[in-house]
């Protein structure tokens, strides 16, 4: 590198650190009740750090928010105490190879995507506005593209009261004491969702996926309360058949 770049790149780090110092201290010596909001939405910019690709030797709360999901989800055994080491990578990995992406133990786009960590996801795609906004019926846009995701992939083929009654499953788990209770640890439980462990889960859902989420979230449970769904053409597994049927919808079976 020309030594005329290396300069210019160190007076631009400079030029950085002073612009945020001095826009903190503003706002320290300022009475923030008396901005304009003009001003408070300046300097909002100004301090507003862009999420990061998260790596071994990086720290803060979105490596702990990456710890958390993981320790919840059977990967990571270590302390959530956001300090991205070899644990942490090991468990990136470890997901990763299971969600289909690429195992490198570095935590960007598609693995924040993957994660359900929708806000990092559209930070780092310039689009973090619209992953501020709430979703449905109290659960966070994260929550309702989640459950879309975990639709599109499990039943894009099913009829549209089918798509519902999936996202009504994943649901009732997050109530049933017998599960995770959120939406992410819900889809992300081990074994739990074949889209999950085929790679499908990263899949772009449609608007029927997008709206069945919503109908799911707002109260509508086809289901009558099912707790688990299987496609009886395809199951392999005998202790699926023994569940109490509660209702057919398409081509699958839900069952309590």
């Amino acid at each position: 590198m020309k030594k005329s770049t290396k300069k210019g790149i160190v007076l631009a780090a400079a030029a950085l650190t002073l612009t945020l110092t001095a826009t903190v201290a503003a706002i320290e010596n300022k009475d923030v009740n008396t901005l304009s909001l003009a001003e408070t939405s300046t300097m909002e910019q100004e301090i507003a750090l862009p999420t990061a690709v998260l790596k071994q030797g990086a720290s803060g709360s979105e490596v702990r928010e990456v710890q958390r999901r993981l320790k919840l989800w059977g990967y990571y055994n270590g302390s959530v105490d956001g300090v991205f080491g070899k644990g942490t990578r090991a468990a990136v990995i470890a997901f990763q190879k299971n969600n289909g992406l690429t195992a490198d133990g570095v935590v960007g786009k598609a693995t924040y995507k993957a994660l359900g960590m929708n806000s990092s996801y559209q930070a780092l795609v310039g689009n973090s506005t619209s992953s501020q906004s709430q979703g449905t019926n109290g659960f966070s846009s994260s929550d309702v593209y989640l459950l879309a995701r975990t639709i599109y992939a499990e039943g894009r083929g099913e009829p549209y009261t089918g798509q519902v009654a999936i996202g009504a499953v994943v649901l009732n788990r997050v109530r049933s004491s017998s599960f995770p209770n959120t939406i992410a640890g819900v889809v992300y439980q081990k074994h739990a969702f074949t889209a999950v462990s085929d790679g499908q889960i990263n899949l772009t859902p449609n608007e029927t996926a997008m709206k069945a989420a919503r109908d799911a979230l707002n109260g509508w449970d086809p289901t009558g309360g099912a707790l688990y769904y299987y496609n009886p053409a395809v199951a392999t597994s005998a202790w699926i058949f023994d569940r109490q049927t509660v209702t057919v919808i398409g081509k699958h079976v839900f069952a309590i």
